[in-house]
C-alpha cells in the first residue's frame, strides 16, 4: 500500500509500506495493505511504519493531530507537522518540554494556557519518539 504523509510544508512520506501504525482519537490503529475505507482524525502521537512484511525494524514520525485517510491501496496523513525520529534531538526536546511546562505554569490567559497546551504535547510526543527510536535501534 502507498503510504503518503504530507504536512503544511510539504510531503514527507510517499512510497511503498506494509503497515503504518497511526493514532487516532479512538486509540492507535494499525492500517494492513486491503483496508477497509476509513477516514478519521490523527491525534498528535507517533506514527510507526513497517516498509516490509517481516522486517522488525520500525520507522518512526511525531506527528501533531491532523486527518487520515484509508483506502485498500494507499494511506494518507495529513498533519501540520510531522518529525522523523532520526531529527530529533532527545535533550533539545527534553529543554523544549521543560520551558512548556513553566510557560503552562505561568500563564496569564486562556489564550496562553492553550499555547502552552501544545507546546507541551509537541514536546512530549517528540521525546516519545526519540525514546521508541533509541530503545529499538539496540
Amino acid at each position: 500500500m502507498n503510504l503518503q504523509l504530507i504536512t503544511l510544508l510539504g510531503v514527507k512520506v510517499d512510497q511503498e509500506v506494509y503497515e503504518v501504525i497511526l493514532p487516532t482519537a479512538d486509540g492507535e490503529i494499525a492500517v494492513f495493505p486491503g483496508h477497509e475505507p476509513l477516514v478519521t482524525l490523527a491525534v498528535p502521537g507517533a506514527i510507526a511504519v513497517r516498509y516490509k512484511k517481516g522486517d522488525d525494524a520500525l520507522e518512526y514520525f511525531a506527528i501533531t493531530g491532523g486527518v487520515i485517510e484509508i483506502s485498500q491501496t494507499a494511506l494518507r496523513v495529513l498533519v501540520d507537522e510531522a518529525d522523523h525520529g532520526e531529527d530529533i534531538i532527545e535533550a533539545e526536546s527534553q529543554a523544549a518540554l521543560e520551558r512548556a511546562l513553566e510557560m503552562r505554569d505561568n500563564a496569564q490567559d486562556q489564550v496562553e494556557l492553550e499555547k502552552a497546551h501544545q507546546l507541551v504535547d509537541r514536546h512530549s510526543v517528540r521525546l516519545k519518539v526519540a525514546g521508541l527510536r533509541r530503545r529499538h535501534r539496540r
